[in-house]
């Protein structure tokens, strides 16, 4: 089942989207808003079911499909945790300072905190002030949106609060990072609003490229219309959603609607850093990795960080081709005001 959230009021108006992501039709007299739908999720979503089906086969009323007109499948959110799942993107980074990696790493996730009351519609431009020492990047993630998480659930039930799947780009300000954690505070400032992909969708849709609760695609980035990066996000990810879910309900319930991201996609090739799409390599899904490997072979990072007029698309296609999420697509603009 696929299902997006158009712009209306502040937490959208669900509908159900088709499969090949042409046609939608209205899900509200179901569920108002997504968050509603996974409040009763056993209830609500044999019946988004029906209507999904109902719309693949022609049966029922229905329009097009227009990714501009969607906010992020949840406008808000109660929880917005992230995840750095794939260990060769937290290597790369103590590498380029000269730091070896904790073996606690690969053992035990790291994880933030995001502000979640107000992320970016997927085709929203990126908007700050100034640019200039801030480092803006793009980092391409999947996530899981999940019902209630009683606390403490183990990793091998965890999975079975997986509910949704998403796509995300978890802005980031590289050049503010540094001065946050060395407060021992964690971020904040240095992460801004994350826009997620048009269209959610439950695991089923992918098929057998959703096994041992990780998505098995490449996810594909574009920055300035140039490939950028297709690591596969099935691949070197030391911690599985479900104990990225388990991790972080750990101490604590998670409530229905919670959303759980992998971190930055990042491949290994050969068991090396990964190389740039136009040497042949997967590339990157963040601007910071290929400054790290850069460091690292020359001394010095020389791709810059986005600017004003930068673009970014992030998407992830099944086997046939079809885009199951939809794209992100956006810009970085300058704040007026």
């Amino acid at each position: 089942m696929k299902l997006a959230s158009l712009k209306h009021a502040r937490d959208g108006k669900l509908v159900v989207v088709s499969r090949d992501l042409t046609q939608m039709a209205d899900a509200s007299d179901i569920a108002p808003t997504l968050q509603a739908a996974l409040d009763d999720w056993s209830e609500v979503e044999p019946l988004l079911q029906k209507r999904y089906e109902k719309l693949n086969e022609g049966k029922i009323n229905a329009r097009p499909f227009t990714e501009a007109d969607c906010a992020s499948p949840l406008p808000r959110a109660f929880q917005w945790a992230d995840g750095s799942a794939y260990i060769n993107h937290v290597e790369l980074v103590r590498k380029a300072r000269g730091a070896e990696v904790p073996e606690s790493f690969y053992q035990d996730p790291l994880m933030y905190q995001g502000g979640s009351d107000t992320f970016l519609a997927p085709h929203d431009n990126i908007e700050f002030p100034q640019t200039e020492g801030w480092g803006v990047d793009f980092e391409a993630e999947v996530c899981v949106i999940t019902d209630d998480v009683p606390m403490g659930t183990p990793a091998d039930k965890a999975g079975d609060h997986i509910k949704l799947l998403v796509l995300v780009n978890d802005v980031s300000l590289r050049g503010l990072i540094p001065g946050e954690l060395a407060k021992g505070f964690g971020f904040f400032q240095s992460k801004p609003s994350s826009a997620f992909s048009p269209v959610c969708v439950t695991p089923d849709e992918l098929g057998p490229d959703w096994a041992s609760n990780k998505v098995h695609r490449p996810l594909v980035s574009h920055l300035n219309e140039e490939k950028f990066g297709e690591p596969n996000a099935g691949v070197d990810m030391t911690f599985d959603f479900s104990e990225l879910v388990s991790h972080a309900a750990k101490t604590r319930n998670l409530g229905a609607g919670a959303i759980i991201g992998s971190g930055t996609v990042s491949n290994k090739e050969d068991g090396q850093p990964g190389r740039p799409v136009k040497d042949g390599g997967l590339g990157y899904s963040c601007i910071a990795e290929i400054r790290m490997i850069e460091t690292i072979n020359d001394g010095r990072a020389s791709t810059p960080f986005m600017d004003f007029g930068d673009r970014i698309r992030i998407e992830m296609f099944d086997r046939d081709g079809q885009s199951i999420f939809g794209r992100i697509d956006q810009t970085v603009t300058q704040k007026e005001g």
